[in-house]
C-alpha cells in the first residue's frame, strides 16, 4: 500500500489520541509513505499547541519533535508547485475544503496520476476524506 498522511494523522503518530495505534500500524504496513511539505509546519505546529494547551509538557514537546524531525527524512515528500496549487484550488471550490485540505488532496491525487498506482489517503478530517470517496481515492478511517 502507498500510504498518503495529512497532517491530522501524521500527528497521532507523535502525539497520542485516539487512533495514534492505528495511525502506527497502518504506516508499519505500507510499502511506501508520503506526504507533502507543508506537513512539516502543520505537525510541529500541533505539537507546539499541544504544550501551550498542557496536553504535553514541555520537556514532551521538544522530544516528540526531535522524534518527528529526525523521522521526518524517512518519509517521501511531496513539493507544492504551482500545479499542485491550481489543482487544489479546483478542489476546495468544488468539493468546499480547507486550503491545506484541498492542497492534500492536490498532492496524493497528483502522486497517485505519477505513480499510476493507487494511493490511499489517511485523514482524520471528515470533508476531506468525503472529498477523498467522491474523486473515487481509496482512504483509510479509524
Amino acid at each position: 500500500m502507498i500510504l498518503y498522511l495529512d497532517a491530522s494523522a501524521l500527528v497521532k503518530r507523535y502525539i497520542q489520541e485516539n487512533a495514534s495505534q492505528d495511525v502506527n500500524a497502518w504506516i508499519e504496513a505500507a510499502d511506501m509513505v508520503v506526504t507533502a511539505l507543508i506537513t512539516r509546519v502543520e505537525v510541529a505546529a500541533a505539537i507546539a499547541r499541544a504544550n501551550r494547551m498542557q496536553l504535553i509538557t514541555s520537556k514532551e514537546a521538544l522530544t516528540t519533535l526531535r522524534q518527528f524531525r529526525l523521522e521526518w527524512e524517512s518519509f517521501q515528500r511531496l513539493p507544492i508547485t504551482e500545479n499542485t496549487v491550481a489543482r487544489g484550488d479546483n478542489l476546495a471550490v468544488e468539493y468546499n475544503l480547507r486550503g491545506y485540505d484541498a492542497t492534500h488532496l492536490a498532492c496524493a491525487l497528483i502522486w497517485q496520476e505519477t505513480l499510476g498506482m493507487p494511493v490511499t489517503l489517511a485523514s482524520f478530517d471528515v470533508q476531506l476524506i468525503e472529498a477523498a470517496r467522491k474523486v473515487q481515492m481509496a482512504y483509510l478511517l479509524e
